[in-house]
């Protein structure tokens, strides 16, 4: 399959988003499919390294051989829900196991080889920069599904104290070695192993409250009972569980890339606060998945 004006597409979108490419960030969406008119392909820049990601069952040469003559070590992954496998090394040099990015000034642990996610949400970018502006020292953050915890590493920056919760131990420690390598002791915050709803029940039995709390659950998961949690029919009750443990006048950060629903009906469960909902960085120019909504409290 050939397509008309692929050199042109790719100049056009590099282009773009020079201006987002800066010395304090090198981790942006270079390539957003249909909004760069290159349907079911994404391009990303991960430090020193891209990565191109398909809808497809594999990746067009002619692609390939393009995006091959910018020399940069260049890595293919296959988005299907069924596949979660790592990246595969395509052209130019290859990576290290773990190397650096840089958001806003500040480090993140990398790797291509660590299964199908590289350590970062890259799509969250601005919602961290609005959080390190928001917060103030000495302010308290809970970060739950936390990942490998960058949330956590960018209210840390702005003097938070944060605490870091994921079901992950390897997520858990990934965070940790964040924290090192921003030149921030992770005795100084706390880590919390487990599941959010049984973690955030336990917070609110022992009136622990938080200034913020960051919540970016999976669209779908099942707990080790069985229980099942589905974002559409949900997100309320982890919402309303949250908000138990919010101090007055704080705020959750309310977020979900499930596709099929809209921001209209994912901020009809968001009860109890003052809503404003966000965009996506600019860079993301296909269609506007993820919802993302702050929710103010008296």
């Amino acid at each position: 399959m050939s397509i008309p004006r692929l050199e042109e597409i790719i100049s056009n979108s590099l282009s773009k988003r020079k201006t987002l490419q800066t010395p304090e960030t090198n981790l942006i969406r270079l390539i957003d499919g249909a909004g760069d008119n290159l349907r079911g392909h994404i391009l990303e820049s991960y430090g020193d390294g891209w990565m191109i990601s398909t809808s497809g069952p594999g990746l067009n040469p002619e692609i390939r051989d393009q995006l091959g003559r910018y020399g940069k070590p260049l890595y293919w992954k296959r988005l299907d829900q069924h596949q979660k496998e790592s990246p595969v090394h395509i052209s130019g040099p290859g990576m290290p196991k773990f190397f650096t990015g840089l958001e806003n000034g500040l480090k993140c642990r990398l790797s291509f080889q660590s299964g199908y996610s590289q350590g970062i949400f890259i799509d969250q970018r601005d919602n961290r920069a609005a959080l390190r502006d928001m917060v103030k020292r000495g302010q308290t953050v809970l970060n739950t599904f936390a990942y490998t915890g960058f949330f956590s590493i960018t209210a840390a920056a702005a003097g938070a104290v944060t605490s870091t919760l994921d079901l992950s131990q390897v997520y858990l420690d990934w965070a940790r070695e964040n924290f090192c390598l921003n030149g921030m002791s992770p005795e100084d915050h706390h880590f919390c192993k487990g599941d959010t709803f049984h973690w955030l029940r336990r917070f609110a039995k022992q009136a622990r409250t938080f200034d913020y709390i960051i919540l970016d659950p999976p669209t779908f998961s099942r707990d080790d009972k069985g229980r099942v949690f589905r974002v559409e029919k949900d997100y309320g009750r982890l919402f309303d569980l949250a908000a138990a443990c919010i101090a007055p006048g704080g705020k959750i950060l309310a977020c979900t890339n499930y596709r099929a629903m809209s921001t209209t009906e994912f901020m009809a469960q968001l009860n109890g606060a003052k809503l404003s909902p966000e965009k996506m960085p600019e860079d993301f120019t296909d269609s506007p998945y993820l919802k993302s909504v702050w929710a103010t409290f008296p």
